[in-house]
């Protein structure tokens, strides 16, 4: 159960980092394209790109918070273990 434990933990870690890459660079690319095309909203629209890029990022720190509780304290362990020695 601990190795399953750990793969999903780091599974859950990197497509989280991966997923959150991908968005900010997309969104990174486009902001530029925008800026480029009318800079005359370029304050508007770099307030709402960090505003966007918090909430990516937020989304990833909360995986990352989901998996550390997983890897200290794994509640799963708790029914395994139970379940183990209920059938001796």
């Amino acid at each position: 159960m601990q190795g399953f434990t750990a793969i999903a933990l780091g599974l859950i870690i990197g497509f989280g980092a991966l997923g959150a890459c991908i968005g900010i660079g997309i969104m990174g690319s486009k902001f530029l394209e925008a800026a480029a095309r009318q800079p005359e909203l370029v304050p508007l629209l770099q307030g709402r790109m960090f505003l966007l890029a918090g909430l990516i990022d937020a989304a990833f720190l909360i995986g990352v918070a989901l998996a550390m509780y997983f890897a200290v304290a794994n509640p799963l362990l708790g029914k395994v273990l139970s379940a183990a020695g209920a059938g001796q």
